[in-house]
């Protein structure tokens, strides 16, 4: 399994490709695709490269699926015997971003469509006639 630590937005994140993430707004549009270079770590079958603090050469790329805006945060402050009381709410703009590759010095270590590819079972697999003879 291979995946990456990134972070943007203030956060860090940990990313693996073929998977959407909710992070802070980009300024993308829809279907635009986005890089990320401020990546942290990189971890491919077993071997790990960590940056001090940014791996360098290494990339993360997506895809922005849509900007929307997250869940309401209701703020209540209240003094108490003072009757004073504060409420506020508040709706963060956030960005899904669908993570399509991990990239270490110009190798695609994985991507969306070698990532489907493996995890589909083959016509093989399916139509296997030991498995059906067995049954009977």
């Amino acid at each position: 399994m291979t995946y990456a630590i990134i972070e943007t937005g203030g956060k860090q994140l940990r990313v693996e490709p073929g998977r959407f993430y909710d992070i802070e707004l980009l300024s993308a549009n829809p279907d635009e695709q986005v890089t990320i270079e401020s990546v942290l770590l990189v971890q491919h079958d077993g071997e790990v490269t960590i940056g001090q603090p940014l791996v360098e050469g290494a990339k993360v790329e997506g895809t922005v699926m849509r900007h929307l805006r997250g869940r309401k945060v209701l703020v209540y402050k209240m003094k108490p015997k003072k009757k004073t009381r504060k409420k506020r709410g508040h709706r963060q703009e956030i960005t899904r971003l669908m993570i399509n590759s991990i990239s270490l010095n110009g190798s695609v270590f994985t991507s969306e469509q070698a990532a489907g590819e493996t995890e589909s079972p083959t016509t093989t697999d399916i139509e296997n006639p030991s498995t059906e003879s067995s049954q009977e």
